[in-house]
């Protein structure tokens, strides 16, 4: 394949990922899928030693040539701060092993039911993985559009900042960008419960299947919760119709975390749960595009009211009146300081022992 040659600058030798991952140590398994294992090590770099994540593609799985050269292919030449970067990439033998950039907080799937993941963060997160998708979609600086296929909370790690990542394009699909419809007839793939019904039906691919599954991860934000239920490893419900339900008959309260609408400033709900519910509607010409999500993501983000600080903790969550000086305002304080914020049942703060964040 005379193309691999455009990518040297990023091969790297067997010896050196063996010696990141110490033999590929079990130890050093940071997560597992459908295309084998993930190390986490260390590399030698111009800047020192940098931490890196080495996927381990296992042929046994299914994996092999065209998903790990699609990878190295999109991810040389996508570069977008909400995409995950490929560092470098190995191929000798049987071994195919790609080298990313290391997402320490790992994958957003992990954190949907974690009461201490606050809906701004939360907010921030979708707004981050709306902006790399919406970077596929409609690219600047390339006419190639890519659809991705598989996206899912599992494919959106996190970094310590939790900056929200783009991952796993082994699905993607490339067509034209400077068509307002890009239409691609394949056979259906991806994960089940994120997948367009249309797809999946009649194997016609479009950016608004990726809108579909975006939808179903922000109902899983949402409602703090994977959007499948297994029993005994066999997949026994799909809860998107269901969401989609209580969004129409107006019972959001029945389906979102608990302890998150306490947080929430209606007009932030109202604006985010409307457009997670256009993204899975059944008719693709109803559902948005990715501008369009960011934009309203943005909005949703603008109505929560700024985090304020006091004594060097940040306040937020459910909102309460406090007297300072001569006006009222809205202070959000969190319940594990609750006791040191409020002095007891006192009510009146010095409207200097706050500030903005």
């Amino acid at each position: 394949m005379s193309f691999m040659k455009d990518f040297d600058h990023l091969k790297i030798q067997m010896q050196d990922v063996a010696s990141a991952t110490n033999n590929f140590d079990p130890t050093k398994v940071i997560g597992r899928g459908g295309f084998g294992k993930v190390y986490k090590g260390e590399l030698s770099s111009s800047e020192g030693q940098i931490t890196v994540a080495f996927k381990q593609l296992d042929r046994r799985l299914g994996q092999g040539n065209i998903e790990f050269w699609k990878e190295v292919m999109m991810l040389s030449e996508y570069k977008h701060e909400n995409l995950i970067s490929l560092m470098h990439f190995c191929i000798e033998g049987d071994e195919m092993i790609l080298v990313y950039e290391y997402a320490c907080r790992g994958s957003l799937d992990r954190y949907l039911n974690d009461s201490t993941l606050t809906w701004i963060q939360r907010l921030k997160i979708c707004d981050g993985a709306a902006r790399g998708l919406h970077f596929l979609h409609d690219p600047k600086d390339t006419q190639q559009r890519i659809l991705h296929r598989d996206i899912k909370s599992a494919n959106i790690l996190l970094d310590e900042k939790w900056t929200a990542k783009v991952s796993d394009f082994g699905l993607s699909k490339v067509g034209p960008a400077n068509q307002a419809h890009t239409y691609l007839v394949s056979h259906a793939v991806g994960t089940p419960g994120y997948c367009d019904p249309l797809y999946m039906e009649l194997g016609f691919l479009s950016k608004e299947s990726d809108v579909y599954s975006f939808g179903v991860v922000l109902f899983e934000i949402l409602c703090g919760r994977l959007c499948i239920e297994y029993h005994k490893h066999e997949l026994t419900k799909i809860l998107v119709r269901e969401w989609r339900r209580c969004y129409e008959e107006k019972r959001l309260d029945d389906i979102i975390l608990p302890g998150l609408k306490e947080q929430m400033d209606p007009g932030s709900l109202k604006s985010f749960s409307a457009v997670a519910y256009r993204c899975v509607k059944k008719a693709r010409e109803e559902r948005p595009t990715m501008a369009e999500i960011v934009k309203e993501l943005e909005f949703s983000l603008k109505q929560q009211p700024p985090i304020l600080e006091y004594v060097g903790h940040p306040v937020s969550y459910q909102r309460k009146h406090y007297r300072c000086s001569m006006n009222w305002f809205s202070l959000y304080y969190d319940y594990t300081h609750k006791t040191e914020w409020e002095y007891g049942n006192k009510k009146e703060k010095q409207f200097g022992q706050f500030r903005r964040k």
